[in-house]
């Protein structure tokens, strides 16, 4: 073997090295629809460079994936999307980010292992493929936020309208967001961690 190949791999970057401050970590995994910005809010947000698996869309998915809505979309994640933020110096949320198409729920299973919450993304356009996932996540137990996505053709209405479409219960979260921006991303982390910590309130 040619002894030159391991003079190519490298330590991790510094900004990948773990605070030494943290104290606590926890998993968070971003959920919704095929294309309403799941890998866009991990890879705005994180402060590592994202693992993504995102590969080029075929003709294999005409008929079996849903794309009305986001037609122009030339891109779909197939396993998942990772990411990591530092709340706080002591506080590490570490981001997974699931697939949307129906045929890759089956992953989903594992990555809600562990999970301590969840945020649900949702794209007014297509409020419907929102459903199943806010069911699955109620199934399983898993607290949840939502936030809904802007895009620049989506329709706009009321938070409490949408809720009633989603049909949310009064005590979840429902937020507005750009998950092309960091500090959009970030408040929707933070509002999720607040609501978590609500839940861990004694009664």
């Amino acid at each position: 073997m040619d002894s030159r190949s391991s003079d190519t791999i490298t330590g991790p970057r510094n900004e990948d090295v773990l605070p030494t401050t943290a104290t606590s970590a926890v998993k968070v995994v971003i959920v919704g629809g095929f294309g309403v910005g799941k890998t866009t809010m991990v890879g705005s947000v994180s402060e590592i460079r994202p693992l993504t698996t995102e590969e080029t869309m075929t003709q294999a998915g005409i008929g079996v994936d849903d794309n009305s809505g986001v037609e122009t979309k030339t891109a779909t994640t197939v396993a998942m999307d990772f990411g990591r933020i530092s709340i706080s110096e002591q506080l590490v949320l570490y981001l997974f980010g699931t697939p949307g198409q129906e045929r890759f729920w089956f992953l989903w299973n594992g990555l809600f292992e562990g999970a301590l919450g969840a945020v649900v993304l949702v794209d007014t356009r297509r409020l419907e493929v929102s459903f199943d996932v806010i069911g699955r996540l109620e199934e399983r137990g898993v607290p949840f936020v939502v936030a809904v996505n802007t895009f620049p053709d989506a329709p706009s209405h009321p938070v409490e309208a949408l809720r009633v479409a989603l049909d949310l219960p009064d005590e979840v979260p429902m937020v507005n967001c750009d998950a092309r921006l960091r500090a959009s991303s970030r408040d929707v982390l933070l509002t999720l961690m607040r609501y978590l910590h609500s839940l861990a309130l004694p009664a």
